[in-house]
Order: structure tokens, then sequence, then C-alpha cells
């Protein structure tokens, strides 16, 4: 059994916490910011054992290199062997289907996951999907090296999971990705009560996520591309038609990059 806590980082960065209540180990996801982990740490009087990497970018992966001198370098660290990411020991290739991190109470299922970069990958455990940078709730990551197909089809792996998978995103982009969601799909009621939930959440200052898949195969666009009222909305804003469903993501993707 596992649970987990945010450490925020930056403006909007999320660095996850799992704690392994069976084996009592902890690691982090994407430390961007060394120094609030550390923070935390010496506050609960908490020893890390090990960090989980999905992606090259230097806010998932800036704080590696200090949290590892912190830990007289006896951390293990895991994340995509194809981004080049110094200090990781514990490479995953892209036929790795599972890892087992010593001191956790389970495997990590491992989802290969092109799209905001080609790399990019997930981690699944038990019910909690630490997905990085690809799915947030309600979006999803911009394309900096991979194609529009390439994010729709790692979409589409994410979806399939059980509706309960809680869905821990790296950012607090719930709010902004919302309201773009709102603007495409208006007439969608779970969305729109997801929103007010999400609003009030942020008024008190805590965190919108964990979301679920099950939630956003509901509200978030980039799962529902192939939906009528999408694709509508689509034709509309584009003056074109829209009828196949990688046309629909692609001008989904673009609209929101200029939203």
């Amino acid at each position: 059994m596992h649970s987990v806590t945010p450490i925020p980082a930056f403006n909007d960065n999320y660095i996850w916490l799992i704690h392994a209540h069976d084996t009592k180990g902890y690691y982090v996801v994407d430390p961007g910011d060394a120094n609030v982990v550390i923070d935390y740490l010496k506050q609960h009087e908490i020893k890390l054992d090990g960090i989980l990497i999905t992606h090259h970018h230097s806010d998932h992966t800036g704080g590696i290199a200090a949290l590892q001198t912190y830990h007289d370098h006896n951390l293990t660290v895991y994340g995509p062997d194809s981004e080049n990411i110094k200090g990781i020991n514990h490479p995953i290739s892209g036929k790795t289907e599972s890892i087992s991190p010593d001191r956790l109470d389970s495997n990590a299922q491992i989802f290969h996951l092109p799209g905001h970069t080609l790399g990019h990958i997930a981690y699944l455990i038990d019910d909690h999907l630490f997905c990085g940078d690809t799915l947030f709730s309600g979006g999803c990551g911009r394309l900096f090296e991979g194609t529009p197909t390439q994010m729709r089809h790692s979409l589409d792996a994410l979806a399939a999971l059980d509706d309960k998978v809680k869905v821990y995103p790296a950012h607090e982009y719930t709010q902004a990705n919302l309201a773009f969601a709102q603007t495409v799909e208006h007439d969608n009621q779970a969305l729109a009560d997801y929103a007010a939930h999400v609003k009030q959440r942020r008024e008190q200052q805590q965190p919108s996520l964990p979301s679920s898949i099950g939630l956003e195969k509901q509200i978030n666009p980039f799962l529902r591309a192939d939906q009528a009222t999408i694709k509508a909305a689509l034709g509309q804003h584009f003056s074109q038609d829209v009828t196949d469903i990688d046309t629909s993501f692609t001008l989904l993707r673009q609209w929101k990059d200029n939203f």
C-alpha cells in the first residue's frame, strides 16, 4: 500500500512523494527542485530511497544531483535511457514493461508515451499513475518532440486503464485547462461540475489533483477527440469539416496552443 503527497515547486509544479507503508520506503517523482524536497524531508524526518523520472526537462530533473549528494549518492534513480538524463543509475529501456524499485511495496508498470518528448514514460504503482507532462487534468502536454498522432496513441494507452486509477500530473494546470475545455464543449455538465469543484479547491489553496482516469474520460477534450460535440466545435472554430479523430486531435492541440 502506498500514499502520495504533493511537494509544491516553482510556480505550478508538483513533486510527488510516494510512501510505501509496508517497507517504509520513500520515492519522489520528477524532483526539479531539490531544496523543497530536502526541506520536506528534514521537517518530517524522512530518508529518501529513490527517484522516478518521467522525462528530461529541467523542471523535472534539476534536483537529481543535489538529492544524490544529500543522500551520499545512495539513491536509486530510474528514468528513460533515451533522454540523456544525468544521474540516472537504473535506466529504463524502450522495451521495459515494469520495474521493481527497492523499498516500494509493489512493482511499477511502465508506459512509453512519446508526444511531449520522445522518450517520455509514466509509472503506474498500484492505482497511482505518475504521468509527468503527458496527461494533465483537463488537458495534455505540448508537443515539443512528438507528433499529434503519437500523443493521441499515448493518451489512448492511459485512457484504457481502470477508471479508478488516480492521475498525478506534474503541474497544477487544471483551471487553465478547464477554461479551454469549456470553450470547446460548453454543454458538458460533468465538465461544468468539475470546474466548480476545482475552483473551490483552488480558492482554498488546495491542489486540484489527483484526478482519475474515469473523470478525465468525461471532461478532458484530448481524451474525447472522437466526440461529435468536439468535432462540431472544431469545425466551427477552424471553418472546416472535421470527421476523423487524427484531424480532431491535431486541431484541438493547435487551438489549445493559441488559446
